[in-house]
């Protein structure tokens, strides 16, 4: 049996508190985005979540459809909405999509690759179901100062590792599969932003198991690694209230289809 991608049903409740853009920034990437999607008719969000992306999309005026494996994290989309399903949703893997060959003028992915085990197989998807000169955007996600925290962590808690399919920090792969399948690389504009999140709250949001790469680790392990990640924090950051991450850049790749 294949592994599963993992599903954020425990997250829907949280979930834009802790992943959600300043407005700024959501703008800016809105405006990316939306101008790369112009004019290529319907376009797939593959992990569709709560409607981070694809909501403010929808209402710029880009023919969305969403795809996500948690009825729950669609439900909260639908909320956001009014209550009313806003454009076509679907509730299915990213590996095995409910859709025929070259459905698609484009497809959108943000913060996705690290939790599908079968990843080769998502990028294979998208191949099919985005058609000939459509494109797929993919925002691998990561952290800049924030990965010295996360290693720590995985490491005390036993050497857990970050990902269960692409590691964010390394996009050449994905890139490389790309091109197997004939795909021209770009790099679109990076956005510029911050997070204020202070490195004490993000210390809080792990301990209350918020973030995916906690999941994997026993309660009892996260509770007694805590504290030592703490005093590691305070020794490497000076304080615990110095924003996490003063400095970030969202990076967007498109992938071009021939």
């Amino acid at each position: 049996m294949a592994p599963e991608s993992i599903a954020f049903d425990r997250a829907a409740e949280f979930y834009d508190r802790t992943r959600s853009l300043l407005p700024e920034a959501e703008r800016a990437t809105v405006e990316l985005l939306r101008t790369e999607l112009a004019g290529r008719g319907r376009c797939l969000e593959v992990g569709v979540g709560t409607g981070l992306i694809s909501l403010p999309l929808h209402e710029a005026g880009v023919p969305m459809v969403g795809l996500d494996l948690s009825i729950p994290m669609l439900a909260k989309l639908v909320e956001k909405a009014g209550g009313a399903i806003p454009f076509p949703l679907v509730l299915a893997d990213a590996t095995r999509m409910p859709f025929r060959d070259d459905a698609f003028g484009a497809a959108v992915v943000r913060h996705l690759f690290h939790l599908v085990p079968e990843w080769r197989r998502l990028v294979e998807e998208l191949v099919r179901v985005v058609g000939p000169g459509g494109t797929a955007l993919v925002n691998l996600g990561g952290f800049k100062d924030t990965w010295g925290i996360v290693d720590r962590f995985l490491e005390l808690a036993g050497g857990v590792a970050f990902a269960v399919g692409l590691d964010p920090r390394d996009a050449e792969t994905l890139d490389r599969e790309f091109e197997r399948h004939e795909a021209r690389v770009r790099l679109l504009p990076p956005i510029g932003t911050h997070d204020d999140t202070t490195v004490g709250q993000f210390l809080d949001e792990m301990d209350a198991g918020m973030h995916s790469w906690t999941w994997r680790v026993p309660d009892e392990v996260r509770r007694r690694v805590g504290p030592h990640l703490r005093t590691w924090a305070e020794g490497r950051f000076g304080s615990l209230e110095r924003p996490v991450e003063p400095d970030l850049q969202i990076l967007w790749r498109a992938y071009d289809l021939p």
